[in-house]
């Protein structure tokens, strides 16, 4: 996917000004903060769960923010910051390298387009475009819309009214439809009993091709890494995806299922009407979920799961006989 930047930052910063306990004479740059998988030489990463453990023994970061308990997961080229907390210290660091993207501000480069066909592209009326946005061929952007600076559509994409596209990227044949709200925040914070520190988010959305997402969905861009939904995926209305889910090919999710933060779907999933798939879980291919049921925890490829929690279809008749 084209990197496309949406959040400023300086482009680099001495690791001795990111952490009071690294020594002054220290001048090794970080260029920026990325995930265990995506990281490079120069980036920054972070480790706080050993769910992820695999990915942390092939990081190539320089630095890690980690723990104590944790550090053993990471090779030895790697440079361990060791902390209590480790997402309330990526949260302060994130601050300090993307001091804007803990908000989201309004878009101060909006203007109004004509409802005249434009390259290709028709304008509904009152539809506003931000500094930068690119916008492919035989594209419709319905009323009173919103296109926040550098969102890039693709080609004969379906924009209905009244939706807000921020730090979203889409690909092409994509119809989204009126009401949706994407690539807005994520729910991330550090509790605190004075104030609640929030994490910001410098992720994306990445919408590929022929998706289409219904009426009153909302999708929440990533805090690190991108929330992703894979070609061909379709959504109903009202349904809510959270910072860093990754949804993959072919699915099919019906209204008001809810992704906590960090999922990942695979593909050729099925998910019915009021469903919740807990965070950090991973969702094996070919997977149906019942309507209205509460995952949990991992599912492997090709089950049949429904009830809460969320267990093997034959199980929870079997326990639905004996009620």
């Amino acid at each position: 996917m084209k990197e496309v930047t949406f959040f400023k930052k300086k482009k680099s910063y001495l690791i001795n000004s990111l952490f009071l306990n690294i020594d002054k004479k220290n001048k090794d740059q970080i260029n920026d903060i990325k995930s265990l998988a995506n990281s490079g030489k120069n980036d920054l990463t972070f480790f706080d769960s050993s769910k992820y453990k695999s990915q942390a023994f092939s990081t190539k970061a320089n630095y890690c923010i980690t723990t104590k308990k944790l550090e053993k997961f990471l090779p030895k080229k790697t440079n361990k910051i060791i902390v209590k907390n480790v997402l309330f210290e990526l949260a302060k660091v994130l601050k300090k390298i993307y001091p804007d993207a803990d908000i989201d501000y309004p878009d101060m480069s909006l203007k109004s387009v004509s409802n005249k066909m434009k390259k290709g592209v028709k304008f509904s009326n009152n539809v506003l475009i931000g500094k930068g946005v690119k916008i492919g061929k035989n594209t419709k952007i319905g009323a009173n819309s919103i296109v926040e600076h550098n969102v890039v559509i693709g080609k004969n994409c379906v924009i209905g009214s009244n939706t807000i596209l921020k730090n979203t990227i889409l690909g092409d044949n994509v119809v989204i439809q009126d009401g949706c709200k994407i690539g807005l925040k994520g729910f991330g914070f550090i509790p605190s009993k004075e104030k609640n520190f929030k994490i910001p988010h410098i992720g994306r959305v990445i919408i590929r091709d022929n998706v289409e997402i219904a009426s009153g969905c909302t999708i929440d861009r990533g805090s690190v890494d991108d929330t992703e939904i894979g070609k061909n995926t379709y959504l109903d209305n009202q349904v809510h995806i959270a910072h860093n889910v990754k949804i993959g090919s072919n699915c099919m999710i019906a209204g008001q299922v809810g992704f906590a933060g960090s999922s990942s779907i695979g593909n050729n999933v099925s998910i019915g009407g009021q469903a919740g798939i807990s965070g950090h879980l991973t969702i094996g291919n070919n997977v149906k979920i019942g309507g209205g049921s509460g995952v949990i925890k991992d599912i492997s490829d090709n089950q049949i799961v429904m009830g809460y929690p969320a267990v093997p279809f034959k199980e929870f008749i079997k326990n639905w006989k004996k009620q």
